[in-house]
């Protein structure tokens, strides 16, 4: 697939300084100082002794919200509040009270991306006028394992709208109901896309934690430009049932955080079988507490395949990954410059496949979670946009939404071929080949370029991106803060084989612990650029 067009599917101490070479900090805009900062274990420490509660902390990211999101530089990384949010953390802390801690989560909050579905009084709406209003029939799978933690689900975050599978030259982070989400880091610069407002929010510091969902790069591009962790599962080890989908082929929520320990201690509450998902059957006794991959050594005796046919869109970009790989050598890794195969063989056949699940898909999702909505299937969307022309599309059009209805059913011999053709390459001929050849434990790379200008006329520019062949593959996928170009964060990305989480988290907080990377944004207007 032609990465222009289509891509990114869909501490109780002080404030951390902002990046080193951005702008000062927006006048104005307050640092999110202590416990907002602060993940998961910290957050739970305090409410441990005693000094802290799910409804106070709630309270402050609501705060920080009205002041940074709805005012202030405006992110517009937050579409819809849960009205229940501090009921819920009140119960919470009356549960807390009587000795009934539900586990590390226990009345965390945390943000979704809006189209997770989510039975209560918000919208699932992917960002679209056609199911504003649309409250879901039932809680998606992942928000009710994350309820069954404990977390509070403070909100709905805006996204690309259909998770960016509306048009070939699309504004990331763009929705008709959610507006532009703008980058903390740079205001002028892109968040990247779909999960844009989970990545601007997590950046900001506006929840503990947030869920994004991926089809290609949605997840681990945003957290990539936004300073953050992002985990893409495997397919199959977090269910898709409740989740607007593009397609069942690569389709998957993962989350969002500034730590790995926020990010795996999130990914063991997300997983799980779900009897409507029959893919999530493969990864029956595949999770595990991955907290316990959290070790300094994770490094210690891996072998890195350095996939170097993914170097060379960034002078800055490659000199801090170079960096980095220092980095991993000296925590123990042996390093081998490898060339990941056959890459170029599934691009038109990933786009292919897309637009034919897209249809069916998102009509099974609308009969089932959405059925009082005004549209029912494909064809009826593409009609509410053209009726609604110009507030859905006053930017870019819907090319993808009329291929999609354009293709035929998942009989067809073009999708099978095609589908097969995105195995073989990606799979086989592809990740396996090269971890197999060299006795690889992961693949290492640049996750993609740093933000790009907002461009509404032009759409998106990204520079590089290693997200479609774990995409493609279903395979795992962990981005980590590796630095700055220019005060905008880059990504190091570490792929494996399927169901290797738990290995990819231990070489990600080994690498994270060892560099430290992460700093606060300071909503700069624009970045500075130094020679």
């Amino acid at each position: 697939m032609n990465r222009r067009d289509f891509v990114r599917l869909g501490l109780a101490a002080g404030a951390v300084a902002g990046a080193a070479h951005s702008q000062g900090a927006l006048a104005g805009v307050p640092a999110a100082a202590g416990i907002l900062e602060a993940g998961v274990l910290e957050q739970q420490a305090q409410m441990k002794a005693g000094k802290l509660s799910s409804h106070t902390l709630v309270s402050q990211y609501l705060a920080r919200i009205a002041a940074i999101d709805k005012a202030g530089p405006r992110l517009n990384s937050v579409i819809e509040l849960n009205p229940e949010a501090l009921d819920i953390a009140a119960r919470m802390d009356r549960e807390r009270a009587a000795n009934k801690v539900r586990g590390p989560l226990h009345g965390i909050p945390v943000l979704l991306k809006d189209n997770i579905a989510t039975a209560d009084r918000m919208s699932t709406s992917a960002g679209s006028l056609a199911l504003a209003g649309v409250r879901a029939t039932r809680d998606s799978h992942v928000a009710a394992q994350l309820r069954a933690a404990g977390a509070v689900i403070l909100g709905k975050t805006n996204l690309s709208e259909w998770a960016n599978m509306r048009s070939t030259h699309s504004t990331s982070g763009w929705s008709a109901r959610g507006g532009l989400t703008r980058n903390p880091y740079a205001l002028d610069r892109n968040c990247s896309g779909s999960s844009s407002g989970s990545g601007a929010a997590m950046a900001a510091s506006l929840a503990t934690l947030a869920v994004g969902t991926e089809t290609d790069g949605s997840i681990v591009s945003p957290a990539s430009v936004c300073g953050l962790v992002g985990i893409k599962p495997t397919l199959g080890l977090v269910s898709r049932s409740g989740i607007i989908p593009i397609a069942h082929s690569q389709d998957t929520a993962g989350p969002m955080a500034r730590s790995v320990t926020d990010a795996a201690l999130m990914l063991a509450a997300m997983a799980g079988v779900d009897a409507r998902d029959p893919v999530t059957r493969d990864g029956a006794g595949r999770s595990t507490d991955y907290a316990k991959a959290l070790v300094k050594d994770g490094l210690k005796g891996m072998r890195l395949g350095v996939a170097r046919n993914f170097f060379g869109s960034n002078d800055g970009l490659d000199a801090v990954i170079e960096k980095a790989l220092l980095v991993l050598k000296a925590q123990g890794a042996t390093l081998v410059d490898v060339k990941l195969p056959n890459t170029d063989k599934y691009g038109d056949s990933e786009l292919a496949v897309l637009l034919y699940e897209f249809k069916p898909d998102l009509a099974a999702y609308l009969a089932e979670y959405a059925p009082d909505a005004q549209i029912r299937n494909m064809a009826d969307l593409i009609a509410f946009n053209q009726q609604h022309r110009a507030r859905e599309m006053p930017h870019f059009a819907q090319e993808h939404l009329l291929g999609s209805q354009a293709k035929a059913g998942l009989e067809t011999q073009e999708y099978q071929l095609a589908l097969a053709n995105n195995h073989r390459y990606a799979r086989a001929e592809g990740i396996d080949q090269v971890m197999r050849e060299h006795r690889l434990d992961a693949l290492v790379a640049p996750t993609g370029g740093p933000a790009w200008l907002t461009d509404y006329i032009n759409g998106d520019h990204y520079g590089g991106s290693f997200s479609t062949p774990a995409a493609v593959a279903g395979y795992p996928h962990v981005t980590v803060p590796a630095g700055y170009v220019h005060g905008l964060p880059v990504g190091l990305s570490f792929v494996g084989g399927a169901y290797s989480e738990a290995a990819l988290i231990g070489m990600a907080y080994a690498f994270e612990q060892a560099s430290m990377h992460r700093r606060a944004p300071r909503f700069a207007a624009s970045a500075t650029i130094t020679a």
